[in-house]
């Protein structure tokens, strides 16, 4: 067995499906003591017991940014007697990136670029009036920073219908998210939009308009709020809370992988 062989391929531009699929149940044993971090040709490789790991594809498991290499040695320093990807977010982003994005950007580019035609945050509720209101606090900062900082002005709808979007406003989105030049960075974006549903949340995030908290929380305004009134469903909320995690994870790299 290989380094890398028990990490899902990521041979789609998805990020997250590829960092989701194929877990195996039974995990291998750690074989390595020291997970470290080497410069070379102006990039930061992984390396375990000073050899250079590899992404399921077989390419050299390294990044434009020392912070970002640390990070993900970090996640490989703390695993204990056995291997567990689930527990090593960062390193599967990384690792689709290298093998699925980089290959294949636009396709990446244009999956962000469609969130934009339906985002979730166009579509409110009138009543009830609370969950109304939530809404539009979560929501209206958002529309107003796309608006004012890149131009984008977007319809919004009551309920469920779809409405169509300018097509000037989603050029405006295109321009933004093909400004991301790193694959990584791209990577992280993709999962971002992926698990809150919505581009714009994510690249407001991106910008350090909204915290991650705020920006998960912006995500789920009609969770919340169904569960501020019937109460908390344990198994709902841990899926949350582990999607939460992955978003945490995707934030960091998307920072980290920034020169």
């Amino acid at each position: 067995m290989s380094d890398n062989d028990w990490f899902p391929p990521a041979d789609e531009p998805d990020p997250m499906r590829a960092a989701q699929a194929g877990m195996k149940p039974t995990l291998p044993k750690r074989f390595y003591k020291e997970a470290g971090v080497e410069e070379k040709d102006g990039r930061y490789a992984l390396t375990l017991d000073g050899r250079n790991a590899r992404t399921p594809g077989r390419q050299p498991l390294a990044v434009d940014t020392k912070p970002l290499a640390e990070a993900m040695a970090e996640e490989w320093s703390a695993q204990g007697a056995e291997i567990d990807p689930s527990t090593m977010p960062m390193t599967r982003i990384i690792n689709s990136a290298i093998d699925g994005v980089a290959p294949r950007k636009g396709e990446v580019v244009d999956d962000l670029v469609r969130y934009a035609g339906s985002d979730l945050i166009y579509y409110r509720m009138s009543e009830p009036e609370r969950l109304s209101q939530a809404q539009n606090a979560a929501w209206d900062p958002i529309l107003a920073w796309i608006r004012d900082r890149h131009g984008a002005r977007f319809a919004l709808a009551e309920g469920v219908m779809h409405v169509s979007q300018p097509k000037e406003a989603v050029a405006a989105v295109r321009r933004v998210v093909e400004g991301v030049s790193s694959p990584v960075a791209l990577a992280a974006l993709h999962v971002m939009t992926t698990l809150s549903g919505s581009v714009l949340i994510a690249l407001a995030h991106a910008d350090g308009i909204i915290s991650v908290e705020d920006a998960w929380k912006a995500a789920h305004v009609d969770e919340l709020f169904q569960e501020s009134i019937w109460g908390e469903d344990y198994e709902a909320s841990e899926r949350r809370r582990r999607r939460y995690e992955d978003f945490i994870a995707a934030s960091k790299v998307y920072k980290l992988a920034q020169r």
